[in-house]
């Protein structure tokens, strides 16, 4: 009897002993976390931080791998990717409309005032719409926004208003309600692929083209183009998210440090980001360009019409108000 009591005791304290490991086993994670930017770019510097500090808050049971320059895929295959369970985190943004139509509203232009003006409307009620449709469409989770720069028209001439375009022949991205918005404006837009664009801004093919600063910049446009003008005619922001299916598996408190450290990633990325704008804009004007302010309210009332064609109409009734406002 003895015998069989201390059996059952040691098989006991065995399978206890196998369920307390696996439960450790299962606590210890590594998200593997894929985008686009390069090392030099604020996202992937906040994704950086974003891992230091999940795993402080959680004593190292949790650690992010991060894979720049898309060596763990192009961002629609890490979403599907995060879908199938395969990937755990990307930096996305109106990407994701192919699942929730909502996440255009993260790129529509002129529906953004200024930088808080988006901030308000990302973190408030319209930001919640946005990342619950994404969730259930794309079964993705936003846990952070990080900001894009502004996009820019450059020239070889001042352009402080609408009425100053002319029938400019200018490069746009090959988006249908970004070519339809520069017509309505009085621009002559067509789509080109970027790498072109240096060459036909030089033989004159074409005579302008929008990005932001850090692209116009790191693309070398100075040495073609003479004038920045400060339409901002997009002004948008970006998702850190995780695949839905990993945010399930982790513990209620284990979800709480996740927000918290996402949270410090998204202060810490506009930090940077701020700064960026201000060193490129330096950089732009020391190579001798000049920025022309312009009359914003006159381009986006001139843009409104077409951009509300060019929107779906469950998002129409959100994008006229944010006019209004």
């Amino acid at each position: 009897m003895k015998i069989t009591k201390t059996i059952v005791t040691t098989l006991a304290a065995g399978i206890m002993a196998q369920v307390i490991g696996g439960s450790a086993i299962a606590q210890d994670m590594t998200l593997k976390l894929g985008h686009l930017a390069n090392e030099a770019n604020p996202w992937h510097k906040a994704s950086v931080k974003f891992g230091t500090e999940l795993s402080r808050l959680t004593d190292g049971r949790i650690s992010v791998e991060v894979f720049p320059n898309e060596s763990l895929g192009k961002e629609v295959d890490l979403i599907n990717g995060m879908q199938l369970g395969t990937v755990d985190m990307t930096i996305t943004g109106e990407s994701l409309q192919n699942w929730a139509p909502m996440a255009a509203l993260l790129a529509v232009p002129y529906a953004y005032k200024s930088i808080e003006h988006m901030d308000q409307v990302a973190g408030g009620d319209i930001g919640d719409l946005i990342k619950a449709q994404i969730v259930e469409k794309a079964k993705i989770r936003p846990i952070a926004h990080f900001a894009r720069g502004p996009r820019n028209l450059t020239s070889n001439r001042a352009i402080p208003s609408p009425d100053d375009l002319n029938g400019l022949k200018m490069r746009v991205p090959n988006v249908p309600l970004f070519v339809d918005v520069w017509k309505a404006l009085g621009a002559n837009p067509g789509p080109m692929a970027f790498s072109e664009v240096f060459t036909a801004l030089q033989n004159g093919t074409i005579d302008s083209q929008e990005n932001p600063l850090a692209l116009i910049r790191s693309a070398n446009f100075n040495e073609v183009q003479s004038h920045i003008n400060m339409t901002e005619h997009v002004r948008s922001w970006i998702y850190l998210t995780i695949a839905e299916s990993t945010w399930q598996k982790l513990s209620a408190e284990d979800q709480n440090a996740v927000l918290q450290a996402a949270a410090l990633a998204q202060a810490y990325e506009r930090g940077l980001f701020e700064a960026s704008i201000a060193a490129d804009r330096a950089y732009l004007e020391g190579k001798g360009m000049t920025f022309v302010e312009v009359d914003g309210a006159a381009f986006a009332a001139k843009a409104k019409d077409a951009v509300l064609a060019n929107v779906n109409d469950e998002i129409k009734p959100i994008v006229d108000d944010l006019f209004k406002q």
